[in-house]
């Protein structure tokens, strides 16, 4: 028996294809800083994408999109895991166990699945049903003890640890005798638990990418306008082009982050600027107080070049050699199965499964 559980970081990414500047600023820059502090894994987590639309043009390519998003931001897939979730069978197999360890009324109440299910719930996949069972699964499988959440997923978190502590008062006895658990306190019972309460990273707000043909919109892989979006396999020209093109109004930049309200262009391009800089939108607005945008978009420019040309540029060339990619995704998998079968190992013999 430990004394405490090792400290792992597990993200996940759903292949959606198509991935923009909202995707890279939003969650894998965020993921490539996480590297430098933690033990993490980086999971493609191509089962998650068929819970709303079973069948997809090119799933395989969208899963390689994600890997090579990750590789060419920076991730180290050798320091690292990096992997595709259906590569790793333990994931379909705990997410089983987890849907007799989860009751109905807990997923009932998750507003992810009303939102994504609308008003033909009844006609909704029991795979989108039970999506927060397999990504408690998804985390729980390496025993990670944090995980990045943006707010649409603080909830299906939250059931994750729903979900260990259930299994750890449930099974408390036996992960006692099988010499497998860490003592922990539920209330005021000590337990003896095999799955850490595993707790939220959030690393500040994620910045709120908007369309850049109408700063209302969140920027989106379904607008029809490829204008309204930065694609992280744009070159540096087309970069370019579409910031000189954003839509804009024709007053200069504000003294004041007050004064920007209700100027959505404005307020987007200001916090592309400063998530790109690493700076805030109040001290990049002190530098360009008072400027039209006929010089504030040039140093958008050079910046956004800059800072994305070489990933997109190494994206492109990852996306080439499709091989390169399969292999860092095989030797993830193979990696991941290894501490992945130690768990279920674990718990096959907890339950009692010969």
């Amino acid at each position: 028996m430990s004394a405490t559980f090792k400290p792992l970081v597990f993200s996940g990414v759903q292949p959606t294809g198509n991935l923009h500047l909202g995707n890279y600023l939003g969650a894998i820059r965020k993921f490539v800083a996480l590297q430098e502090q933690h033990d993490c894994i980086f999971c493609v987590v191509d089962m998650h994408s068929i819970t709303a639309q079973l069948v997809h043009q090119d799933l395989k390519t969208q899963t390689r999109s994600i890997a090579a998003a990750f590789i060419a931001s920076g991730i180290d897939p050798v320091k690292h895991i990096v992997f595709n979730q259906s590569g790793v069978p333990g994931h379909a197999e705990l997410a089983w166990i987890f849907n007799c360890v989860a009751r109905i009324g807990w997923m009932n109440r998750m507003t992810q699945f009303k939102d994504k299910a609308g008003k033909d719930r009844e006609n909704a996949s029991l795979g989108l049903l039970a999506y927060p069972s397999l990504m408690a699964a998804d985390i729980l499988l390496y025993r990670a003890t944090h995980v990045p959440v943006g707010d649409d997923q603080k909830q299906h978190l939250e059931l994750t640890r729903d979900i260990a502590q259930k299994f750890n008062i449930d099974f408390s006895g036996r992960i006692r005798d099988a010499g497998v658990g860490v003592d922990m306190m539920v209330g005021e019972e000590k337990v003896s638990g095999f799955f850490p309460m595993t707790e939220p990273l959030i690393e500040g707000p994620a910045p709120r990418v908007m369309s850049l043909r109408d700063g209302s919109k969140k920027m989106s892989k379904s607008d029809p306008s490829d204008l309204s979006r930065i694609n992280l396999d744009d070159d540096a020209d087309t970069i370019a082009k579409k910031i000189r093109k954003a839509k804009t109004d024709p007053a200069p930049l504000p003294e004041t982050l007050e004064e920007l309200e209700g100027r959505p262009e404005a307020q987007n391009l200001l916090g592309i600027y400063a998530a790109l800089s690493d700076r805030t939108r109040k001290d990049v607005l002190e530098e360009y107080a008072g400027q039209q945008f006929s010089v504030f978009k040039p140093a958008l420019v050079d910046l956004a070049v800059n800072v994305l040309a070489p990933i997109t540029a190494e994206m492109s060339r990852l996306m080439n050699d499709p091989s390169h990619i399969d292999g860092i995704l095989k030797d993830g998998s193979a990696r991941a199965n290894v501490l992945a079968e130690k768990t279920m190992t674990d718990v096959r013999e907890i339950i009692g499964f010969l």
